[in-house]
């Protein structure tokens, strides 16, 4: 049985705008801004310092879920390995109890995969909210600091962006200032990077 738990994209469903427009400011002294920038929300959300922590420690708490799932299919799998090894020794009554049993085994997974997919998707949307607004917060200060009009976020399929210059990617800045502005204890320095996500298995 795969993981069914694991950190998948977290900013993949974040309902969320695809471009990113700085509201005009009401002083008419503020210059106008115009310059335009692309940013992988996805990326953005999961590669800082506070997402990892955030994505590890709900692996953690749903560990012990998993355990059990993959406990309960490994019993059915040892039953019905039975039933096909000794089919030819074993009594009908012995095989109509086996398979009574495997069916009721394979209800209960059946349930308890549906009960946990769940919780865990409740979980992981309630952290993905958490970090959504302080991520448009970061995203908002940065914007005004640097005179951004427009920020296209490259991670929405609904704004598909067939080129944009590194020189206009502003995923790595937006990181590091989200890293500073949320810090986390006793976090480490790291090289933003794609993670490598898995989505839970019904």
């Amino acid at each position: 049985m795969r993981n069914y738990l694991a950190v998948a994209a977290l900013a993949a469903t974040l309902a969320l705008p695809a471009v990113w427009a700085r509201t005009a400011s009401a002083a008419q002294a503020d210059p106008v801004p115009t310059k335009i920038g692309v940013l992988n929300m996805e990326i953005a959300i999961t590669s800082t310092q506070e997402g990892k922590e955030a994505a590890s420690e709900l692996v953690a708490k749903f560990a012990p879920r998993q355990t059990e799932l993959q406990n309960l299919q490994k019993q059915i799998q040892d039953i019905d390995t039975r039933l096909q090894n000794t089919a030819n020794t074993l009594s009908d009554d012995e095989k109509i109890r086996l398979q009574e049993q495997s069916q009721s085994l394979g209800r209960t997974l059946q349930r308890k995969q549906t009960e946990a997919r769940d919780d865990y998707q409740d979980a992981q949307q309630d952290l993905i909210n958490n970090l959504g607004r302080k991520m448009m917060t970061v995203l908002d200060k940065y914007s005004k600091d640097n005179g951004y009009a427009v920020i296209i976020d490259t991670s929405s399929q609904q704004t598909p962006v067939v080129y944009a210059a590194n020189a206009v990617n502003v995923t790595p800045d937006i990181i590091k200032l989200y890293d500073q502005t949320y810090p986390v204890k006793g976090a480490a320095a790291s090289t933003p990077a794609r993670p490598q996500t898995r989505k839970p298995q019904p």
